[in-house]
């Protein structure tokens, strides 16, 4: 959902929340967001389990429909830069 869509009681995820939500919708496990991004795999958790406290994502099917509609979708070359 665009930004301008969102409810205003949800708050913006952050620029590396949207970096970390992109890999783990590209399909990568925790510990290769890890090694991408240079930060822990607890770390890697700790954003997930950030993005999960401001959206409805409880699963990894949700994570990636999340990630389509807050515009860090994936295509089959990897996670599209996030600005």
């Amino acid at each position: 959902m665009p930004a301008s869509d969102r409810p205003q009681s949800a708050p913006a995820l952050s620029h590396r929340e949207r970096q970390v939500l992109a890999h783990i919708a590209a399909g990568l496990s925790h510990k290769q967001v890890a090694r991408r991004l240079g930060i822990s795999v607890h770390t890697v958790s700790t954003y997930l389990r950030r993005i999960r406290s401001k959206r409805t994502a409880p699963t990894v099917a949700h994570l990636i429909r999340l990630s389509m509609a807050e515009g860090v979708a994936t295509s089959a070359s990897g996670p599209r830069p996030v600005s």
